[in-house]
């Protein structure tokens, strides 16, 4: 049994629905089409709401660098004349994907209106939020199958809010 086969049926998420998988490159593609599944073709396209944030700082007496990632750390480091800034508070997409394309594989069987596990969205929604202005992406998401399409799952309204 292939590697996309096998991993398709696992059904180890909370609600025990089918896993669907996700290739990311040409070749991952090309090798589950040869295995029977339909590759759903995306654009890898990063959110602007998607961000997480850095300063740098110097310490003066061992020249070592140190990174920063707390507003109230950088508001302690800018008070101590113990450090200078290298690069101020910087808003950056965290997120590397080696193609601006990736695919769900669909298995041959999978019915209309089935509801999916997707381990790895190739979709960039928010799944965390820190009061300082800083994201992390939903990893995975439940869907339902339309027959054409995955339909995410997504309820913005249950990110997970850190206030700190």
């Amino acid at each position: 049994m292939s590697f996309f086969a096998k991993n398709s049926s696992r059904k180890d998420n909370q609600k025990g629905y089918r896993v669907i998988k996700t290739a990311r490159n040409l070749e991952a593609i090309n090798i589950a089409i040869k295995e029977g599944f339909k590759p759903l073709i995306k654009r890898v396209e990063p959110s602007k709401e998607i961000q997480s944030k850095y300063s740098l700082f110097q310490n003066k007496k061992t020249n070592e660098i140190e990174l920063v990632v707390d507003g109230r750390a950088v508001h302690r480091k800018n008070n101590d004349p113990n450090y200078i800034k290298i690069i101020d508070t910087t808003f950056y997409y965290p997120y590397n994907f080696e193609s601006p394309f990736a695919a769900y594989l669909i298995p041959p069987d999978l019915k209309k209106d089935d509801f999916v596990f997707i381990e790895d969205l190739i979709e960039d929604l928010i799944g965390f939020e820190w009061n300082q202005r800083v994201t992390k992406r939903l990893k995975a998401c439940e869907a339902r199958w339309n027959g054409k399409d995955l339909e995410i799952l997504y309820n913005a309204g249950k990110i997970t809010r850190i206030m700190g």
